[in-house]
């Protein structure tokens, strides 16, 4: 893990699993609310929004009602800001 740390670029959240109740809905309000500004999206899996400083992937699962979300950013708070804003807004629409 040490050799690995030298080329980690980002602060990562780890995977966070929230129960939902309509995840398509919740993904489409999240990206109408990130998917602006030239940050970049990506439909591969789930809706990942990209900028210089941060990213964010959320895709719900495919057995269960929920939503996963991971988050990276440049530092920790910059991580911990994207991860709890984007967190406030799953939870706001449960």
């Amino acid at each position: 893990s040490e050799v690995a740390a030298e080329y980690e670029r980002y602060v990562m959240s780890g995977e966070i699993n929230l129960t939902v109740d309509d995840q398509a809905a919740i993904v489409a309000e999240i990206e109408a609310t990130y998917a602006v500004g030239g940050r970049t999206v990506d439909h591969l899996d789930g809706l990942t929004v990209t900028t210089d400083d941060w990213w964010f992937n959320v895709r719900p699962s495919n057995t269960e009602p929920l939503l996963r979300l991971n988050v990276e950013g440049k530092d920790t708070a910059t991580m911990e800001r994207v991860r709890d804003e984007v967190l406030a807004r799953i939870r706001r629409d449960t």
